[in-house]
């Protein structure tokens, strides 16, 4: 089964603005950050147990080759991207979200 994936509106705003500033250095490399990021979606929504928990229903898939961090839920129904937070960026920012 496929899990729906839906991003909390700042979770969204966050990767369209990792992919822009990479993007604004050199736009190959913010091709690479959207693709890498989608096929991080896209393994979450394969399987979303897959990573572990960290407190709270919480779950965190890091990107390979970007030091950002998919950091998710699973709801009843769906999934729900929480964040796309940078790895040395304010920890822990988005826990009220």
């Amino acid at each position: 089964m496929t899990w729906i994936v839906g991003f909390h509106p700042e979770a969204r705003a966050e990767a369209l603005e990792a992919e822009a500033w990479y993007s604004a250095r050199n736009p190959a490399v913010g091709v690479a950050f959207s693709v890498e990021l989608e096929r991080a979606i896209d393994s979450i929504a394969e399987a979303p147990h897959t990573w572990p928990e960290h407190g709270k229903g919480v779950r965190k898939r890091l990107l390979k080759k970007f030091p950002y961090t998919v950091v998710y839920r699973i709801l009843s129904d769906r999934v729900q991207v929480i964040a796309v937070a940078h790895q040395r960026r304010k920890p822990g920012y988005w826990q009220n979200r």
